[in-house]
């Protein structure tokens, strides 16, 4: 049974326009993923790259992906990813079994994350895994004119806070019959706990691509 990566990547990005293949090193964007994904050919039968964009596939085949062209039905802004995933399985006669999920947008991932993670999913017999990164930061919510603290009190020290997590976007592992049912994160899923710098990078603005560019000249 195959595991095959997907890359979905719309051409229509409104903040940051084409960013998928804007440069980042050396690199167009969504190339950083293409060669992880190859990188980890231990794991990894084939590679693919879903989108609407002639610019964004020329680039993923240049890579060595191949590419699925996603309908213009499925690639609206408010369209959810798993649509992009399950069209591609359903667009392939291919006997697979799990999929990685691999965002453009997040370009940056430890180099054994994936090897890492496909561990705790095959061994630990879960039907998915993402990953997570601890937040430190206090948060609250303004009602009123008013600040109204969610995860601690007021004087209350940072290191003293209860842990929260947010899902970063580096590594998405789904079996194809949750994908199906259109779902990629179960309600048993691992959350894969991942406290890098490389968690703090999902680029959709220009901004976030600065922020990429100096992270990739010092690291």
């Amino acid at each position: 049974m195959k595991t095959i990566c997907i890359i979905p990547a719309r051409g229509g990005s409104k903040r940051l326009s084409q960013k998928n293949i804007r440069l980042l090193g050396n690199f167009p964007l969504i190339a950083h993923s293409i060669l992880y994904a190859k990188a980890n050919s231990d794991i990894i039968d084939e590679i693919y790259v879903s989108t609407d964009d002639s610019e964004i596939k020329k680039t993923a085949l240049q890579f060595g992906a191949k590419v699925i062209d996603r309908p213009t039905s499925i690639s609206g802004d408010f369209e959810p990813t798993v649509s992009a995933l399950k069209h591609v399985l359903e667009s392939i006669e291919k006997d697979v079994e799990n999929v990685i999920l691999l965002q453009a947008t997040n370009p940056f991932r430890p180099k054994n994350l994936l090897k890492e993670g496909f561990e705790i999913y095959q061994n630990g017999e879960f039907d998915s895994l993402f990953t997570v990164t601890r937040n430190h930061q206090k948060f609250g919510k303004i009602a009123g004119n008013k600040f109204i603290p969610f995860n601690y009190e007021i004087g209350q020290r940072s290191q003293d806070l209860e842990p929260l997590f947010f899902e970063n976007g580096l590594l998405y592992i789904t079996k194809v019959s949750l994908i199906l049912k259109d779902i990629i994160i179960s309600e048993d899923a691992f959350p894969f706990e991942v406290n890098h710098i490389f968690a703090q990078v999902d680029i959709d603005t220009l901004e976030d691509l600065d922020y990429a560019k100096y992270l990739f000249q010092k690291k």
